[in-house]
């Protein structure tokens, strides 16, 4: 895929743009900066970046993009950890216009919606008729639908609701060619008539159909039997006796197939009653044994909060005010919801979760919460997990990598004693959290990429830690995706039949190569395009200022992670600018980019 050869194609590009879409057209030097990174590690300055407000902005793009050669990333929050919103593409950010709710049918239990629309702020608007859109990543007060189905998101309590993939109907997409389609479920009749179709739809259907045929018992042999995978494409909807369903294929493709105008969500209905128990331990491992036993229970979620994001919540101003739920020195909790019909039928709950654990002599304090308050306290220190992680001194981080791995719940607890292993080997450590319920646990080794020893270690980890999960027959995503930092891994996890047969999906949706290349198949090498890597370095800027505490103005301004919680809507102080005008300018991650742009 080849970029606009000049300037003067450029400016013939951004005009063309200009004159069909109704929304903003920004190709200028600030405005690529504040696009150039998400929440992974990666930093690269987009081509341009158009907000649409509708359908018909979205096709110009398109059209525009496969005149010129240009390659196209639809974008909502920028929350990915692994790359996916980041590349060298025009980014096509659904955020700012296109997030209204279209309808709600309580009846049929469905909402149609735009992709711009963040998750919590759907569910609010759901929230009177007491239902909701399932997945809740810890990213949903500021990440959108559209992200969601890209990533094949889950969240907490993916163990009652599943996946994104789980919790949709239909999708209205635009084809790399402009051309718009209609997925969803289709019968034997409605499947033959859409492989009659002509042009790019019907040739789709039709390749499809051939390549989930011809590779039927290879998925079947090499793709994990576990809940949470959502590494590669799809194919395994195809072969598990669902029928065909084209919506719930490309969802988590990651922008790489279609780009999704509007969906049709399932709602489910909200709890009539729920609470929390949270379990202290003074060993990891002990909370992951705890872990299976109350699986038995049938929780709507189990989530790990490890040893660093209790240290960094206790000593952070804010998270500390928040943690008085907390009992002791634990090395790790354990939060465990779950939900009834009636406050008795919780309270036996409770009661039996307390005798299994007792049983199994796991952890030293079993804290029941009922009071909505103290239990949005746990959730509240749980979904600032990775904010509180990265907020730990020096140029070493807790980075994401290899922090999304999944294996079943029952080999979890020897599972992590060997990626611990593997980390400590290298010569560092690793913050724990994540969905222990589901057996995906976002583990992030201590890196420092500033230098070539820790870009080494990085990669040293990997090749381990996926060899480490084929062994246990686990993902390498359970949640996150594959991006720029883990498709490079897929023909190793998935083996070289099934990656063939990903290239050959990618070629069916997208023959010119202009979706998001360069993620899921074909990808670059995972050192390339480091937002700090090796050469990394600033200029020494005089503010005026004092930054003891950071150390420099420049370590003050990497102290953003890219992860986007200055995007919530929902109130407190950060950031009202953002709040109001939801433009990336004025978010302080925006803020970050153009100052790091700056002086680097």
């Amino acid at each position: 895929m080849t970029v606009v050869a000049s300037e003067a194609d450029t400016h013939q590009l951004v005009e063309e743009l200009r004159k069909h879409v109704e929304g903003e057209v920004r190709f200028d030097r600030m405005s690529r900066a504040l696009w150039s990174t998400d929440a992974s590690i990666y930093k690269i300055d987009p081509v341009g970046i158009v907000l649409p407000k509708s359908q018909n902005d979205v096709i110009a793009v398109l059209e525009a993009a496969r005149s010129y050669g240009v390659s196209v990333l639809p974008r909502g929050g920028g929350t990915s950890l692994a790359g996916q919103t980041v590349g060298e593409s025009i980014i096509i950010d659904f955020s700012r216009y296109m997030r209204d709710v279209k309808e709600i049918n309580t009846e049929e239990g469905w909402v149609k919606t735009q992709p711009g629309i963040i998750l919590d702020e759907l569910n609010r608007t759901l929230a009177p008729h007491e239902v909701c859109f399932a997945p809740d990543p810890s990213t949903s007060n500021r990440g959108n639908v559209g992200g969601a189905l890209g990533n094949n998101s889950c969240g907490a309590h993916s163990i009652m609701w599943g996946k994104t993939v789980d919790n949709v109907y239909e999708l209205d997409v635009v084809l790399s060619n402009g051309n718009t389609a209609s997925f969803g479920q289709l019968s034997g009749s409605s499947l033959e008539s859409k492989m009659r179709k002509e042009g790019l739809e019907g040739s789709i259907y039709r390749d499809l159909f051939n390549i989930s045929e011809n590779n039927r018992d290879e998925v079947l042999a090499r793709y994990p039997k576990i809940q949470r995978r959502v590494s590669g494409y799809d194919l395994d909807e195809f072969v598990g006796g669902r029928g065909f369903n084209m919506a719930r294929f490309v969802i988590g493709s990651e922008g790489t197939l279609v780009t999704v105008t509007e969906a049709k969500l399932k709602l489910v209905p909200l709890p009539k009653v729920k609470g929390l128990a949270v379990l202290h331990c003074m060993e990891l491992i002990e909370s992951l044994e705890a872990t299976v036993a109350a699986l038995e229970l049938e929780p709507a979620a189990i989530e790990l909060i490890g040893s660093m994001i209790i240290r960094q919540a206790q000593s952070n101003l804010a998270y500390s005010r928040i943690t008085d739920f907390i009992e002791g020195q634990p090395e790790a909790l354990l939060a465990i919801e779950l939900s009834a019909d009636t406050q008795s039928e919780l309270t036996a709950k409770f009661d039996q979760l307390q005798q299994r654990i007792d049983r199994g002599g796991w952890g030293y304090s079993l804290v029941r919460m009922t009071d909505p308050i103290e239990q949005q306290k746990v959730w509240d220190v749980r979904k600032a997990g990775l904010g509180l992680m990265m907020n730990v001194p020096g140029d070493a981080k807790p980075l994401p990598f290899v922090e999304d791995t999944a294996v079943s719940p029952e080999v979890l607890p020897e599972f992590v004693r060997r990626f611990d292993a593997i980390v400590r080997k290298h010569g560092t450590e690793a913050g724990y959290y994540g969905h222990a319920s589901v057996g995906c646990l976002h583990i992030r080794p201590l890196i420092n990429l500033k230098n070539q020893e820790g870009v080494d270690r990085m990669v040293g980890i990997s090749d381990e830690i996926s060899d480490l999960v084929l062994e246990f027959g686990g993902s390498l995503s359970g949640e996150h995706g594959d991006g720029l930092v883990r498709s490079g891994y897929n023909e190793k996890m998935f083996g070289s039949q099934i990656y063939q047969a990903f290239r050959d999906v990618k070629k069916a949706f997208d023959p010119n190569g202009i979706m998001n290349p360069g993620k899921i198949v074909d990808p670059p090498p995972m050192t390339d395009n480091l937002r700090y890597g090796p050469t990394y370095n600033t200029i020494e800027t005089n503010t005026g200022f004092s930054f003891n505490e950071e150390g420099s103005f420049a370590n003050a301004i990497e102290m953003c992670n890219g992860q986007g919680a200055c995007r919530k809507i929902d109130g407190g102080t950060m950031c009202p600018s953002y709040m109001v005008t939801r433009d990336e300018e004025h978010s302080t991650r925006g803020r970050a980019n153009a100052l790091r742009a700056a002086i680097s």
